[in-house]
């Protein structure tokens, strides 16, 4: 060993650098390995665990809330007397079974609706199980929040503004998601005050999850949204609001809309003249068609396809034009369209562009017709 280590003291420095990345290589990967089994290992002892206590929580949960006779019965489900003794066996002082039970009762809130998801949920704060969530809440780790907000939202339970607002703002993607998500879930007030305060964008996957959460939460408070329309400097924001303008048929915000047919922003110019579309905002057509040939090609297309939503029959041969003697593809796609929908307004001249036009266009014309082709 002596003379090994003589050898290598005294070897060309590029054998030695040589040597020692080669035993930090074994050292690193031996410790990879250890680190993998040693998670194994937890995860297979945690599972264990679980298997065994699964069963006493769901005996528990079926006998004394999923079979409780009480609950079909008259009494308010706050006036049920819960044996909370039957939780409070000494393994549930453990932080793990805990966790287990807060996971089991959330499990089957959402599978349970009336008076029995009512006393999941009253278990849940008389266990004092909502203090442990809004512990994950003030981890320093975003995991932690993040699985201590969802625990909140499943529970439908209330958070502090001062504590969840700063969340909405997170520098971290998935806790600025979940934040925004269960502040208008949970918030009965405002819950689109978070609109305020945010900076980072909503990405189109954070808006599909809002829109949802929005749509589905029963008695929420709805507000008019040509305020942030207005007003917010987020574009994200704005076009979001154009998007819940249209769900909620929100006639009130049309001026706030069309006051945004000026902006620079292109992007935002385009979903404002969607939004106007699909709301069929018959008077600002004029506006429109007068705009069209100034903007660049994504307004364009929206301006046909509004055009088309309106359907007033007072543009066909503007349509027409487009039609015929555009050059772009999409453009003459939705011009096409958008007569189609106008056909009570140009029956005879749909006809005759059939039977007139080139194959392409002929082509382009019988593929409008398709009823289940939309925009």
């Amino acid at each position: 060993m002596e003379f090994s280590f003589y050898e290598f003291r005294y070897a060309p420095l590029s054998i030695q650098i040589a040597g020692i990345f080669i035993v930090v290589a074994i050292v690193c990967t031996l410790l990879a390995y250890f680190s993998i089994l040693v998670g194994r290992y937890r995860a297979y002892r945690q599972s264990e665990r679980l298997k065994k206590l699964h069963p006493i929580i769901d005996e528990q949960l079926m006998e004394h809330i999923l079979l409780n006779e009480e609950l079909a019965s008259d009494v308010p489900a706050d006036q049920v007397q819960l044996p909370l003794e039957s939780f409070q066996q000494p393994v549930f002082e453990k932080k793990w079974a805990r966790q287990a039970l807060i996971d089991r009762l959330i499990h089957y809130r959402n599978n349970v609706r009336g008076s029995m998801g009512e006393q999941l949920r009253n278990l849940y704060i008389q266990l004092d199980l909502d203090k442990d969530s809004l512990k994950k809440m003030k981890s320093r780790k975003w995991e932690r929040k993040v699985q201590g907000l969802a625990e909140m939202s499943n529970m439908n339970m209330s958070i502090a503004d001062v504590t969840i607002l700063p969340l909405t703002n997170s520098n971290n993607r998935e806790l600025r998601a979940a934040a925004r998500h269960a502040y208008i879930k949970l918030s009965k007030n405002e819950p689109f005050k978070f609109f305020d305060v945010v900076t980072e964008p909503l990405l189109l996957w954070d808006q599909v999850e809002l829109f949802k959460i929005i749509s589905t939460t029963e008695h929420i408070a709805i507000p008019n949204f040509a305020q942030w329309i207005t007003y917010s400097s987020n574009k994200s924001i704005v076009s979001f609001c154009l998007k819940l303008v249209v769900h909620y048929n929100q006639l009130s915000a049309v001026p706030a809309v069309i006051r945004l047919l000026d902006t620079k922003d292109h992007y935002v110019r385009a979903d404002a003249i969607n939004c106007l579309g699909k709301m069929k905002v018959e008077d600002v057509e004029e506006k429109l068609v007068h705009m069209y040939n100034s903007q660049p090609l994504n307004c364009r297309l929206e301006i046909l396809k509004a055009l088309g939503r309106i359907s007033s029959g007072k543009y066909v041969d503007f349509l027409r034009q487009e039609f015929l003697h555009a050059t772009d593809f999409e453009v003459r796609k939705h011009a096409a369209k958008s007569l189609i929908n106008n056909k009570w307004a140009a029956k005879g001249l749909i006809q005759e562009l059939i039977d007139t036009a080139t194959a392409e266009n002929k082509l382009i014309l019988k593929h409008s017709m398709n009823p289940l082709i939309k925009f």
